[in-house]
């Protein structure tokens, strides 16, 4: 299993746009993305700490594999 990378809020929301993530709303900092079923809420920080970043990933049923590769390309 990859590592994940201390990345910004805006460059988790950028991948999960990647993904077929689309964003439905925003209520101060913390933006809303939904795909399907799947939703995910995602705090728009300079840096996410790894649990925060693993929470997100669990809620939006995207695997760390998935998710490090669609950062990477």
């Amino acid at each position: 299993m990859p590592k994940l990378p201390v990345i910004s809020g805006m460059e988790t929301i950028r991948a999960l746009e990647k993904l077929g993530f689309i964003i439905v709303r925003q209520r101060g900092s913390h933006i809303i993305l939904r795909r399907g079923s799947f939703g995910c809420v995602v705090p728009n920080h300079r840096e996410l700490k790894i649990g925060t970043l693993t929470g997100i990933l669990k809620q939006a049923g995207v695997s760390i594999n998935e998710f490090t590769n669609i950062l990477h390309s």
